[in-house]
């Protein structure tokens, strides 16, 4: 008798208590209420206040990407709010790009939602990544090309014709050169469209550009390397590995100084001669010609990065440097723009001098592109099908350069350096920079400031910038990214354009 009077008294169960007892995940959320608002308009309060929880949690990191919410029901019991609160709160999150949710899966993180530290000045740590601005919601990071223009048909074909024609040899470890198929290709197609004087045995086939100036530092560098003082921080990083030593050298309207790199004293040079990353500028004939003759009368190397080397718009084509001296310049180059930074294929074309030596540094079981993947690109190149992607995708850039170049101007910002390639520089004052990038993130848009990119050695340039690429968005965003991004620069008012 007593027991069941006990049981009469208790107050009724929470259902929704029980529901959050089954369903979803633990998750803190500091939603302390302010002491001084007032009770009206606490639902709208509430709101807002789970709406910033949220974002800062996605922020900082305590909600990585891909990381499944409780569901709703779930959130608002543990959090005593109303669902439908919580259920508008996920609404708002997943339209602003933060939630990913599909019909009978939870809702979750979305890929990129996060940043890392935007603050205006440089530290130690601070340098660009493939991850730094990885898929906000308006995309423009660097080092790739669309993912949607990757050509799959013809790349499905080639599958097909190449697995049906080889003989099971191809099944084992290859020559640490790489397939002589892939190397003859490539060596035909660097000659016809970048004018690479080379031949299938000067070529040795790799996955990067970064793995083969590791290889290099530790064989053909020696003690120092030269390198522009703007440039790209994990090649400079990947050199280091190798036991070489950075120096920065001055970059200005024509490229490196190179009478800046007489005086240095190294022994070999790293340079991106046909289009400078960042700043867009190609090295000027005179200085094609001053260093080709300084490496010749020094004994010194020259590594050409062939950056976007394929992707001019409105300019002549600007011919690979190696073309002047065979003997004296290395070039490097990768598909990772041309096709997608998933197809893991570099190549060097060699001095004969140095064949053997980065052979041996590289060894006999050293990392390739696979070797089904060396031969489909073969195929691609052989068959035509790799020349008529170049020349779509040349097409679909140059309109998305003017998009951008009229967006930009519109707004009363100057463009330089956008004949070629897959990104550009919207010039700043330094002190806006930060702020400006700050600004971005804020916004959703994935950009970087121009000051990441300089050598801590170095002086910085004479103005700052934003550096976005055009090549990353979706075309089904490419519209409301760039109208994303006029409209950061436009209601900027108080950032300072210049003129480099």
């Amino acid at each position: 008798m007593e027991e069941n009077r006990v049981n009469r008294d208790a107050a009724p169960p929470d259902p929704w208590a029980e529901v959050a007892a089954r369903l979803g995940a633990d998750l803190f959320l500091d939603l302390q209420p302010d002491p001084e608002a007032s009770a009206r308009g606490r639902g709208a309060t509430l709101r807002r206040t789970l709406i910033e929880a949220l974002r800062s949690a996605i922020l900082d990191g305590r909600l990585p990407a891909g990381t499944a919410l409780p569901p709703y029901r779930s959130l608002a019991a543990d959090l005593g709010l109303a669902r439908g609160t919580v259920s508008a709160v996920y609404q708002e999150l997943i339209a602003e790009g933060w939630l990913t949710a599909r019909q009978g899966s939870a809702t979750r993180v979305a890929e990129g939602a996060a940043r890392p530290d935007a603050t205006g000045g440089r530290t130690d740590d601070q340098r660009p990544s493939t991850h730094s601005i990885f898929r906000l919601p308006h995309d423009f990071s660097l080092g790739q090309p669309c993912a949607g223009m990757f050509p799959r048909t013809d790349w499905i074909r080639a599958t097909r014709r190449v697995l049906t024609a080889v003989g099971d040899d191809v099944f084992a470890p290859t020559h640490p050169q790489g397939r002589p198929e892939l190397r003859h290709a490539l060596s035909a197609y660097l000659g016809r469209t970048r004018g690479v004087r080379t031949n299938a045995d000067r070529m040795i086939l790799g996955t990067a550009v970064q793995s083969a100036l590791e290889m290099l530092s530790r064989t053909v560098f020696g003690d120092t390397l030269a390198v522009e003082s703007h440039g790209l921080p994990f090649h400079w990083r990947a050199v280091e590995r190798g036991g070489t030593r950075v120096i920065p050298i001055p970059v200005d309207d024509e490229g490196m100084v190179i009478d800046d790199l007489e005086r240095s004293g190294a022994p070999a040079v790293l340079l991106s001669p046909s289009h400078q990353f960042p700043t867009g500028v190609a090295l000027s004939p005179a200085r094609r010609m001053q260093v080709i003759e300084w490496a010749r009368r020094t004994g010194a190397i020259i590594v050409e990065d062939d950056y976007d080397g394929e992707f001019r718009y409105d300019r002549d084509p600007v011919g690979a440097l190696q073309a002047l001296g065979p003997d004296v310049v290395v070039h490097a180059g990768s598909m990772s723009k041309s096709l997608s930074p998933a197809v893991r294929a570099g190549w060097l074309a060699l001095p004969p001098h140095l064949v053997d030596v980065v052979l041996g540094a590289k060894g006999v079981r050293e990392g390739d592109a696979g070797i089904i993947d060396q031969l489909i690109l073969a195929d691609l190149i052989d068959s035509g099908a790799y020349d008529r992607h170049i020349r779509r995708s040349r097409q679909v850039y140059r309109q998305r350069r003017d998009a951008l170049v009229e967006a930009v101007t519109a707004c009363g910002f100057g463009l330089p350096g956008i004949a070629a390639g897959l990104h550009a520089v919207i010039p700043v004052d330094h002190a806006d920079e930060g702020l400006l990038v700050h600004e971005a993130f804020r916004r959703g848009i994935g950009l970087v400031g121009l000051s990441l990119f300089r050598h801590p050695d170095a002086d910085p340039l004479s103005y700052g910038g934003l550096v976005v690429g055009f090549g990353t968005p979706a075309a089904s965003t490419f519209t409301a990214d760039l109208q994303a991004l006029r409209d950061l620069l436009a209601e900027s008012s108080t950032a300072r354009r210049v003129v480099p």
